[in-house]
């Protein structure tokens, strides 16, 4: 004789796994009087992946309004870039700053 196995105690707890978004950061290039236009461009296209003419907007935020946002990213992306950018400017003696900021 089967016996009869008693479904009524089992209970599935159905979960739902909910995944937060990283928090995203902001790298912003800084005005100097010193650091040539080109060279910001230049670094906007190669360090931001961004069109000549996406670069040369971002340059001219830079240049008119003190500061220009290059990119918004992961905490850890935002930080190599920023790295990355400094770095470069530092091995061509241009005093251009970047920094990141939360988003």
């Amino acid at each position: 004789m089967a016996t009869k196995q008693p479904t009524d105690d089992l209970a599935i707890e159905s979960s739902e796994v909910k995944t937060k978004l990283p928090d995203m950061y902001k790298v912003l290039l800084k005005n100097d009087d010193y650091t040539p236009m080109e060279f910001v461009v230049e670094t906007i296209q190669h360090f931001f992946s961004k069109t000549r003419e996406q670069a040369t907007q971002i340059m001219l935020q830079v240049h008119t309004k003190g500061v220009g946002i290059c990119g918004v990213y992961p905490k850890d992306i935002a930080e190599t870039k920023m790295n990355q950018v400094l770095k470069s400017a530092q091995e061509s003696q241009h005093p251009l700053q970047c920094v990141m900021e939360p988003a």
